[in-house]
């Protein structure tokens, strides 16, 4: 598909043709940029006259990705003509787009409408556009906002894939120890178990718990848009997993704890990924400078084959991987249990066999 403009032409790129690729990825490669044609839904490319890749842009779902434009051209309508046609495409399907970009060239997008939302120096700000923002969720929070009496307010954020026995402890002591307890389950449909499965597991598992109330986090915690590292199988830590941590924590603390008052935040150590342990550290630093403390239990242990082992989703993932559910039984509260061991379950252990995702 080709669109004429009247400096240059426009192009989507034909992911199944390999010089194609190459081509785009040479660019973007002396650029800086490593492109990687299995991270992206769309690319577009811009041309000059003589045929010379003068600028790039890329889509996954509603995310822009890989926005470049040749230094000789970074003064004409290429880049708002990139960041148009992405922002146009992604709001056929979403109600708003986000995209990552260095701090120092946000204002670029903003330039363009795009709002920013928060940054991690020296790498990210993270910006949206669209019919909705994050004044949307706000307003979403304060309709879920419940009355106290007290400033025992706390918050859990979790993903439960699947809901286990440590889950369940965690959201337990948090309910114990303060009036109310808003729990937010990431929404992200990029783990194993879809996100309608993973609420009514927690749902089912919490019925008990009559101070705590379920919120979905939307695109604002633990999502593809604001950490898509969380959800990658590799969990070596790098420094773009601690900026996209430390990116999720300041939207929580400048956005979602003001509005419902929160003032503790509650979550489990990691001794085995580094990535959540990094999330760990990064609410460490970053939530008491907000006033918020931040109380993280051990996790705790349940037998598996007659020995103590550490409560974690991912051993139950790995249990049903290597077809032994059976061994890590003792792992899951009743709610996922009854799950897991029903017809109800078939699709996802067999994605879960099959697939390569973590989270």
């Amino acid at each position: 598909m080709t669109f004429e403009n009247t400096d240059f032409r426009q192009e989507l790129l034909n992911p199944e043709n390999p010089l194609d690729v190459k081509f785009l990825n040479t660019f973007l490669k002396s650029l800086g940029f490593d492109y990687k044609k299995e991270d992206v839904d769309t690319t577009m490319i811009i041309y000059n006259l003589n045929h010379e890749i003068i600028g790039t842009g890329s889509l996954k779902k509603n995310v822009l990705k890989y926005v470049v434009v040749a230094h000789d051209f970074r003064e004409t309508s290429a880049f708002p003509q990139i960041v148009t046609y992405l922002s146009n495409k992604a709001l056929e399907n979403h109600k708003q787009c986000f995209v990552y970009t260095k701090p120092e060239t946000a204002k670029l997008f903003q330039a363009l409408g795009y709002s920013l939302i928060t940054t991690a120096e020296p790498l990210f700000a993270v910006l949206e556009f669209g019919y909705e923002s994050i004044k949307d969720y706000q307003h979403h929070l304060l309709l879920n906002k419940i009355k106290t009496s007290t400033n025992n307010i706390a918050a859990v954020v979790v993903n439960c894939n699947p809901f286990t026995i440590g889950h369940r402890y965690l959201i337990e002591k948090a309910s114990q120890e303060n009036e109310i307890v808003y729990l937010f389950v990431v929404s992200e449909n990029l783990s194993a178990f879809p996100f309608e499965i993973r609420w009514k597991l927690i749902d089912e598992g919490i019925a008990h718990l009559k101070n705590v109330k379920m919120i979905a986090t939307g695109p604002y915690m633990i999502s593809g848009a604001i950490f898509p590292n969380y959800f990658l199988k590799n969990e070596s830590w790098n420094f773009v997993s601690e900026k996209q941590a430390e990116m999720d924590v300041k939207i929580f603390a400048d956005y979602i704890a003001p509005i419902l008052e929160i003032k503790k935040r509650y979550v489990g150590s990691e001794k085995y990924c580094k990535t959540t342990a990094a999330y760990n550290a990064a609410m460490h630093k970053i939530l008491p400078e907000h006033g918020i403390k931040v109380i993280e239990y051990e996790r705790i242990s349940a037998e598996i084959n007659d020995k103590k082992n550490y409560v974690s989703a991912s051993k139950v993932r790995e249990a049903i991987r290597q077809d032994k559910l059976y061994e890590v039984l003792s792992l899951l509260p009743k709610s996922t249990k009854e799950f897991l061991l029903s017809e109800k379950s078939a699709k996802i252990k067999l994605k879960i066999i099959q697939g390569s995702g973590r989270h």
